[in-house]
């Protein structure tokens, strides 16, 4: 796939919505009431703190963020870039352009620039790579789905997950960028993944990392070549 990139965009990244962080659906919420007007939103992964397609617990506990998001797919382009807690979205989504991690980065041009889209959990060693693909294989899934007697394994995610502390600020965050960039070659370079909102220029490359809409209440919209940070 490739996407074109509209003006006036908006970008979400990591708003890890669950019982304790309810962001994502205000963010939803304003986007049904126009008071945030677009007519492309990029979803640039984990904004479900854990969901997938064969977790019938978590289908129904996040039902209200679904369907809205399913309602809003009908008159606004959505993309959703799968994240480290999101992913076997596409049956969730039927109306949505759900790319896989596999599938990242998503390759993209707005005017004269190029673009790649990526959640950020790749590029990192093939360690990672492997218990990505075990954690997203659809049979483990839904073997586990299966033995989840009154949802024993699911509630312990959710507990886990709702303790998580996940805000924090990166130290040499910058130098990470610095190695991270050489595995791409567009103009811009836009990740979430990291929770840090930090754009640099690094020679000729551009790096976004869009800011948690957890933890910083902001999302990223496109306006004549600038990424600017809008609270929800």
């Amino acid at each position: 796939m490739f996407l074109n990139i509209q003006e006036n965009a908006v970008f979400v990244a990591d708003s890890h919505y669950n019982l304790k962080n309810q962001q994502f659906l205000y963010f939803l919420q304003k986007l049904e009431n126009e008071d945030i007007k677009t007519n492309q939103v990029i979803l640039m992964g984990d904004n479900f703190d854990f969901l997938s397609g064969e977790s019938k617990y978590f289908i129904k506990k996040n039902k209200t963020a679904i369907e809205l998001l399913n309602k809003l797919s009908f008159n606004i382009e959505m993309v959703y870039l799968e994240g480290n807690h999101d992913y076997n979205l596409q049956k969730i989504f039927p109306n949505i352009k759900v790319i896989k991690r596999e599938e990242q980065p998503l390759f993209a041009k707005y005017k004269d620039k190029t673009i790649a889209l990526s959640h950020g959990d790749n590029f990192i060693n093939w360690q990672y790579d492997l218990y990505c693909s075990i954690i997203r294989n659809s049979s483990l899934l839904k073997f586990l789905n299966m033995i989840d007697f009154n949802n024993f394994i699911s509630k312990k995610i959710e507990s886990t997950l709702l303790e998580k502390k996940i805000c924090h600020k990166m130290q040499d965050f910058k130098k990470l960028v610095g190695k991270r960039i050489d595995n791409y070659k567009t103009d811009i370079i836009i990740e979430g993944h990291y929770h840090q909102g930090s754009t640099y220029e690094l020679g000729n490359k551009k790096y976004i990392n869009i800011p948690s809409l957890c933890c910083d209440k902001k999302y990223i919209r496109l306006n004549n070549y600038e990424f600017i940070g809008e609270n929800i």
